[in-house]
């Protein structure tokens, strides 16, 4: 079963197409650097962005009772962005932040929306892209209902090993809804 971390490169596009469309891709992404604890959007704010993630590590948290809480971390090839705020162009409900240096390839709204409307590999896509999120999410969601925390670690450890090298504990604990405390904990129980 897939993370909701896995990847989708942009190599994604290109299948199937021909070399036109690749060169229009290719031109309508701008590159965005991000230092470490730099904001891609704020809570509050407008999401500018459509991003490709080349390098880095991006997280998404939103805050609730004065406690930030992970929804979701973005690795290097990745697709990532906050969808409802970009979409809408209202503020995010979430803040997106490097938690690392990173490089974005980046769409603005306005790119973002010729591509959807004018180029058809584009938009299939940005459809299958949206179909296997909702897909991952649905797992996502399953997952926190009916695994313990140790099952959610295990599988994490079995699907993306590399993120316990590459994500400090505490952003890891937050988002699979366990406590930094309890995390350490099933770590050595685990190894």
């Amino acid at each position: 079963m897939e993370s909701p971390l896995a990847p989708h490169t942009l190599s994604s596009f290109f299948e199937g197409t021909d070399l036109f469309f690749i060169d229009a891709f290719k031109n309508s992404f701008d590159t965005l650097h991000l230092k470490k604890n730099d904001y891609l959007v704020k809570e509050g704010e407008v999401c500018q962005y459509f991003c490709f993630l080349e390098k880095g590590i991006l997280q998404h948290a939103i805050n609730t009772e004065n406690e930030e809480k992970t929804t979701y971390l973005a690795l290097p090839n990745t697709i990532t962005t906050s969808l409802k705020s970009f979409l809408t162009q209202s503020p995010s409900q979430k803040s997106i932040r490097a938690i690392a240096d990173t490089t974005l390839k980046t769409l603005s709204y306005e790119t973002f929306q010729h591509l959807l409307q004018n180029n058809p590999e584009f938009k299939q896509f940005y459809y299958s892209l949206i179909e296997k999120q909702i897909c991952l999410i649905d797992d996502y969601r399953i997952d926190l209902l009916t695994l313990t925390p140790e099952e959610r670690y295990q599988k994490l450890l079995a699907t993306e090993p590399k993120l316990l090298q590459e994500i400090p504990l505490h952003y890891l604990a937050s988002f699979l809804g366990i406590s930094s405390r309890h995390m350490s904990r099933i770590r050595q129980n685990i190894k």
